[in-house]
């Protein structure tokens, strides 16, 4: 099950659609659709989270809680909007191109990616453009 909270003001377009997506992603790496939750919120939100769960002291655009059963895919995915919004200005992209990123980004680390190397990054955006492809095409 997928589902898709907020704590400010936003409220996500074509979660049906977002769902199904999210749920072909997850079995396209070999893994089963378990509980997900996002929650979209403000810097202030998810700043809060960093420092009390993570002690990092910085604002982010995207938490993940795993919570993984094998090879059921289960966690938390808190989602700052506000970030979200910076970064696809600082990338010069769309807000939903960007936001749909940090959606399946999420996804990837409980599929086990990382991305604090260069080799790990480079091989994370690739799947995360493969996803978006797939998205675009649905």
């Amino acid at each position: 099950m997928i589902e898709f909270y907020s704590e400010t003001d936003f409220q996500l377009e074509n979660k049906a659609e977002i769902k199904k997506w999210i749920s072909e992603v997850i079995i396209s790496e070999g893994y089963e659709v378990g509980n997900i939750i996002y929650i979209f919120c403000d810097d202030e939100y998810l700043h809060k989270l960093n420092v009390e769960f993570l002690d990092h002291d910085t604002l982010t655009d995207i938490l993940s809680f795993d919570y993984c059963l094998g090879k059921e895919i289960n966690g938390e995915v808190y989602i700052s909007i506000e970030r979200v919004m910076d970064n696809a200005t600082d990338f010069k992209t769309h807000f939903h191109n960007e936001l749909h990123r940090v959606i399946i980004h999420g996804i990837f680390h409980f599929c086990g990616y990382k991305d604090k190397t260069d080799v790990e990054e480079k091989l994370m955006r690739e799947k995360e453009s493969s996803a978006l492809h797939s998205l675009s095409q649905m």
